[in-house]
């Protein structure tokens, strides 16, 4: 069988650069003008999101979810309670998320805080979700053990049946929004040679304070 040679894959980065004299003040702002180029550039996914999470135990976990909410407090999520991560954010709330925009040669890594969003937030968000969504997010025991793929199509069967003419649905207690309040955003720009731009931005009390990493 073919062995590929790892080591050997390298791509060179020269699409842009990071300069602390042109980026905006305030990480939200600057995360909004790179998240606007993402879109306009039919990056696909701009939204994806690896959220990472720790454990009672402390091991690290993570997995990709969706950007669905940004405002000048944070970046927002939508996620069943009772899954792993919500049962990792109920223990320690603080968790990671980072943006890989490869077609940009970009990347935004966060830190923060994480609490949950008002009821009327995560209703708003429920209800405009396309049907089978709202049906899906009930079904799923997500996170937990199931028997089989079977387990699923039937209750999600079921539910079509019970909610044909119920509009709108109630959304479960158990599935809502998060918001992480960040408390350090880190802009890469990728650069020749490896020596890649780096700008963190940290929170303190009046504002953001910029400063540059080596790469």
């Amino acid at each position: 069988m073919k062995q590929t040679d790892i080591a050997a894959i390298r791509a060179e980065y020269r699409m842009g650069e990071l300069s602390e004299y042109e980026v905006v003040t305030d990480a939200i702002e600057q995360f909004r003008h790179w998240f606007d180029d993402a879109i306009d550039k039919k990056v696909m996914e701009p939204n994806a999101m690896t959220l990472s999470t720790v454990s009672a135990s402390g091991r690290p976990s993570s997995r990709i979810v969706l950007l669905k909410d940004l405002d000048e407090t944070g970046f927002g999520f939508f996620t069943n309670y009772e899954s792993q991560k919500g049962a990792e954010l109920a223990e320690n709330p603080y968790a990671a998320l980072l943006f890989f925009w490869p077609e940009l040669q970009r990347q935004v890594r966060v830190t923060g805080r994480v609490e949950k969003m008002s009821a009327a937030h995560s209703d708003a968000y429920f209800h405009s979700r396309p049907k089978g969504s709202q049906l899906g997010a009930i079904a799923s025991p997500q996170s937990r053990e199931i028997p089989d793929r079977l387990m699923l199509d039937t209750q999600l069967a079921e539910l079509e049946k019970r909610y044909k003419a119920i509009e709108p649905i109630p959304r479960p207690a158990y599935w809502g929004g998060y918001r992480l309040l960040p408390d350090t955003l880190e802009f890469w720009q990728g650069r020749a040679s490896r020596l890649h731009d780096r700008l963190v931005y940290r929170r303190f009390e009046r504002g953001w304070n910029i400063t540059r990493l080596a790469p």
